[in-house]
């Protein structure tokens, strides 16, 4: 069997899309191990992304000159309000559709276009291409912005004309799919699909990345640590997380003197948090630190580890951290809006609490620094859900479509 796999992100630097993308290659190896698997990178600028690692047969990088033209930028600033059109993007798209349609696409027996980030470029650059009638196109976020859960963004008439256009894409995909069974759910029905929109879930294979880095990492000092390294973005509540750690070091003793909470953060609303919590000397608030450090930190040092999801609300996409975690068998407590799509997968109630119930917080993260305190059993939050044999079987039923 022959794969082609369009791919946007293959980064190691710790991008959801690079790790999630990387794993995707490595898994579709493991299911079809005799198969040919070629890749086409198109990136944005030039990288060193350790593709040697990847076990396929070929890729094929393509550093894309995206820079916009003046006279385009200019007509541009009439030419969106009056049409709700944006030729700068339309301009962008069109660099990576000259590389997608040079492909010979009919040579392979699948072909995958893979999204990054929030633009989605190579998806919406396969528009009226042969090859998107014979291509899986894998959604990694909603599109436009504005369906993203948690997102700021405001729906504008532009915001409609692509919404416009995503949903003519996809009504010329083979198949469409996305990682999460709420967004596939949301997108099928966003895009007035009249085909079934899969899920194929986030993956995560450690042998595609160098960890041998650890230069950074932080050493534990307690006997139980806690951690979260992430972005703090599209309603993800870390302060409530904090008030239930900060109310169980106050009512025992024991709590402050044997436990500890690191958070490494990137995002909106870092300051606020450092300065609420500044008396409380058991929680540090650092900077983010590459893949390679914030993995081994995690694996090696953390004894519970934090995910927070999209809220406030609702959460219909599967954060990139679940399979990682799932990797490793550490226990975990995730912050989750009342409907959101790691309730459906988790199976082990200790690992999960309201984002808006403070109380609830401090009553699971108790259980589980009780745990950690006298034992060191292996977790298995998500069941099997992020299996070799799940990953193929999800797959399969895309291929078979």
């Amino acid at each position: 069997m022959k794969f082609l796999v369009i791919v946007q992100d293959l980064r190691v630097s710790g991008t959801s899309e690079g790790i999630v993308s990387r794993s995707f290659l490595a898994k579709l190896r493991i299911a079809y191990p005799d198969s040919i698997i070629d890749v086409v990178y198109l990136k944005q600028y030039a990288s060193e992304d350790r593709l040697d690692l990847l076990p396929v047969n070929s890729i094929n990088e393509y550093v894309l000159d995206l820079k916009t033209p003046f006279f385009v930028k200019f007509i541009n600033r009439v030419y969106w309000r009056l049409f709700h059109v944006s030729l700068k993007e339309r301009y962008i798209h069109k660099q990576y559709a000259k590389v997608i349609a040079k492909i010979d696409y009919t040579i392979y027996d699948h072909v995958f276009i893979r999204s990054s980030g929030i633009n989605h470029e190579t998806i919406l650059a396969a528009y009226n291409l042969p090859i998107l009638r014979k291509a899986n196109v894998i959604f990694h976020d909603p599109y436009p912005l504005a369906w993203y859960v948690g997102s700021k963004s405001s729906l504008s008439n532009l915001e409609l004309f692509r919404l416009k256009r995503m949903i003519e894409v996809a009504a010329q995909a083979k198949t469409c799919s996305s990682s999460a069974q709420y967004m596939s759910h949301d997108l099928q029905h966003l895009y007035a699909s009249k085909k079934k929109f899969y899920t194929l879930a986030h993956q995560f294979e450690a042998s595609v990345f160098d960890l041998s880095d650890k230069s950074q990492m932080l050493n534990k000092t307690k006997k139980v640590s806690i951690s979260y390294h992430g972005a703090l973005m599209f309603g993800r509540n870390a302060e409530n997380l904090l008030l239930a750690y900060e109310s169980l070091i106050k009512e025992n003793s024991i709590y402050e003197e044997q436990t500890e909470f690191i958070l490494r953060l990137k995002g909106d609303g870092i300051k606020k948090l450092k300065e609420r919590f500044k008396n409380i000397s058991n929680i540090q608030i650092l900077d983010i630190i590459n893949f390679s450090n914030s993995s081994n930190e995690q694996i090696h040092e953390s004894d519970i580890v934090i995910i927070l999801e999209n809220g406030p609300l609702y959460c219909n996409i599967l954060v990139g951290k679940a399979p990682f975690l799932a990797a490793y068998g550490k226990p975990i407590l995730c912050i989750s809006p009342e409907k959101s799509e790691l309730r459906k997968i988790i199976t082990d109630e200790r690992c999960i609490a309201n984002i808006h119930d403070v109380k609830e917080i401090k009553d699971k993260l108790k259980i589980l620094v009780d745990n950690r305190m006298v034992s060191n059993e292996k977790f298995q939050p998500f069941g099997d859900y992020f299996s070799d044999i799940n990953f193929k079987k999800q797959l399969d039923k895309i291929l078979s479509s």
